[in-house]
């Protein structure tokens, strides 16, 4: 079993614009059942004197209910290798598949909120606010054109950082 670290988040050397090249899994749920996806639109930041990071969430994901269910989830990023594992748990359900064992990842569970074994970086987050976005609040109509010709608008999420594991 890998074995991670505890590091500070200051510590920690990620490009927070990486995330839509090299994705991440979000996962949430407890030891008996929970879903993961991948994610590649999201940030890191400060809000409320807190270092954040956002991610966004389609109505229709089932990892969605999930994430609304529980104060904790997991952001976590991985080395290239595993780029057809993350594309997998982006384009099947949790709800059809068992997508974990599809993808060969190994559940590892902090503070009740699971990760993977085969991640570098792990970021261990607790809900604080979340918003559906909505028709009328663009200010590019193309952009709701392009992402929401569905009209499925995402729902955007900030979570605190509470803990950051590197995987040693």
């Amino acid at each position: 079993m890998a074995k991670f670290s505890e590091v500070k988040i200051e510590d920690l050397n990620i490009n927070p614009f990486d995330i839509g090249k090299q994705w991440a899994l979000v996962t949430a749920g407890d030891n008996d059942n929970f879903n993961t996806m991948t994610v590649s639109w999201g940030g890191m930041g400060v809000f409320w004197n807190k270092n954040v990071a956002t991610i966004y969430i389609r109505p229709q994901r089932y990892t969605k209910q999930f994430i609304d269910q529980q104060a904790t989830f997991t952001l976590s990023f991985y080395e290239e290798q595993y780029k057809e594992s993350l594309a997998l748990c982006g384009r099947v359900s949790g709800k059809d598949v068992d997508k974990v064992k599809e993808a060969k990842l190994t559940p590892c569970f902090e503070q009740e909120a699971p990760y993977f074994e085969e991640a570098k970086i792990v970021l261990v987050c607790k809900s604080l606010y979340h918003i559906d976005m909505k028709d009328g609040f663009f200010y590019a109509a193309e952009y709701e054109q392009k992402n929401y010709p569905n009209k499925d608008y995402h729902t955007m999420y900030i979570a605190e950082i509470e803990k950051v594991l590197v995987k040693e």
